[in-house]
């Protein structure tokens, strides 16, 4: 039964179209397409879109993307921030043309960039990410997020956050204080505890980490508690609400966390707050009451906007979690729906997988997986298709699983920037 699972993990990390994702013919009409967002989602659907003959603009705001998985690495010290580094431009040859700009209105069957820049488009494909909801914490603000930093975005708020703990005295106080659900990368909290750990415990071995939780339970608990106890016994202590965990306030001048029952002195501070879709998003109108964008599983065009398409952590097609994987595998069906649409034929119902690879340690990681399927117009999960890493599994299936983890994020990154 192991070998059997550790095949497929091995093939999920070789491809990430495991499930034979719809099919991009080539566009018997040639379409304007502008994709928005640079990341795993847009990066992907640009390339498919531009490979099936359409004419692809790709606006993405920054010069350099700085890839959230595999971020944690850089924070454990197992990488550096090249390893997380990718260049947009690079899809120029694939034929996409890259602005570099940002978009900050759709209508009209027209993007408009804050340079003034009108692109005009047959169809749109937003991938924008998510948007931190400042105050949503009292005290927590873009301020102090220079000095409690989120990192929940990639980039310079890794450095600050790397830069602390590399500062930060033996025998401190780490404390990572993760959202409620939804937000993006669910078990993201946990693996950065993790792998901040295994850097403390082999440069600063008497501090600690406290994680001030604003749920009951996480994604992967059972395997992470594990592995806690194995690799950094007493190092990580975790608390849910009940127990007094959410976060109520911060201090950032003191370094303050404050909880309902208790206040907390930081040595250094991961403040993750509630996301909701970035604003391009909130400008283009696809945005509901709920912060996300209501979106058709079957094509990912918006509930709210006809047109306007949108994949990643953005987007609520029904029951699939925000991750990189989701949002590659999304971009795939929504290049095909959009290549089907321009061509006046119904889009393929699809079959979704996503699969989420977590690090305790660099030789140490595990798995949750799902497969999702379409049924009047929204995502469901497959039941029985999916599941866990077992809780008991031997080291070696261990380490295997970690190295599936970097053949995937090899393959990902491939996929999406060449």
């Amino acid at each position: 039964m192991k070998t059997d699972r550790r095949k497929v993990l091995k093939g999920l990390g070789a491809s990430t179209a495991a499930l034979g994702f719809p099919h991009v013919g080539r566009a018997q009409v040639r379409g304007q397409i502008v994709v928005i967002g640079g990341g795993f989602g847009g990066a992907t659907a640009a390339r498919y879109l531009s490979h099936a003959g359409h004419d692809v603009t790709l606006v993405e705001r920054d010069a350099t993307y700085f890839s959230c998985p595999f971020s944690n690495t850089v924070l454990g010290g197992m990488a550096g921030m090249g390893d997380i580094t990718f260049q947009p431009r690079t899809l120029s040859a694939d034929g996409v043309r890259v602005v570099q700009g940002e978009a900050v209105g759709i209508a009209d069957g027209t993007v408009t960039l804050s340079s003034g820049e009108g692109l005009p488009y047959d169809r749109v494909l937003m991938s924008p990410g998510v948007d931190m909801i400042w105050g949503a914490i009292p005290g927590y603000d873009e301020a102090a997020a220079e000095i409690m930093p989120h990192a929940w975005k990639a980039g310079k708020q890794t450095q600050i956050l790397r830069s602390q703990l590399e500062a930060m005295e033996d025998g401190g106080l780490v404390v990572i204080a993760p959202p409620a659900n939804p937000y993006r990368c669910p078990p993201g909290p946990y693996e950065r505890a993790s792998l901040i750990a295994h850097f403390l415990k082999a440069e600063k071995p008497r501090s600690r980490i406290l994680i001030l939780d604003a749920k009951e339970s996480f994604s992967k608990q059972a395997l992470f508690e594990q592995a806690w106890d194995a690799l950094y016994p007493g190092m990580i202590e975790w608390i849910p609400p009940s127990m007094g965990g959410r976060v109520a306030s911060v201090e950032a001048d003191t370094m303050t966390v404050v909880t309902d029952f208790n206040r907390y002195d930081a040595s250094v501070a991961n403040i993750i707050p509630p996301q909701r879709a970035a604003a391009i998003a909130q400008a283009a109108g696809v945005v509901d009451e709920t912060g996300w964008c209501p979106v058709s599983g079957l094509t990912f065009e918006s509930d709210l906007v006809p047109g306007i398409h949108v994949v990643g952590d953005a987007c609520f097609p029904g029951a699939m979690p925000k991750s990189a994987f989701s949002a590659n595998a999304q971009a795939k069906v929504a290049a095909a729906a959009i290549n089907a649409l321009l061509r006046d034929e119904s889009p393929v119902s699809p079959k979704l997988l996503n699969t989420c690879y977590s690090l305790a340690a660099p030789d140490y990681g595990f798995t949750v997986a799902g497969v999702y399927g379409e049924a009047e117009g929204k995502l469901f999960e497959v039941e029985g298709a999916g599941g866990v890493s077992p809780i008991d599994a031997d080291n070696d299936v261990r380490v295997a699983e970690a190295e599936f983890a970097r053949s995937w994020y090899a393959t990902i990154t491939n996929e999406a920037f060449g």
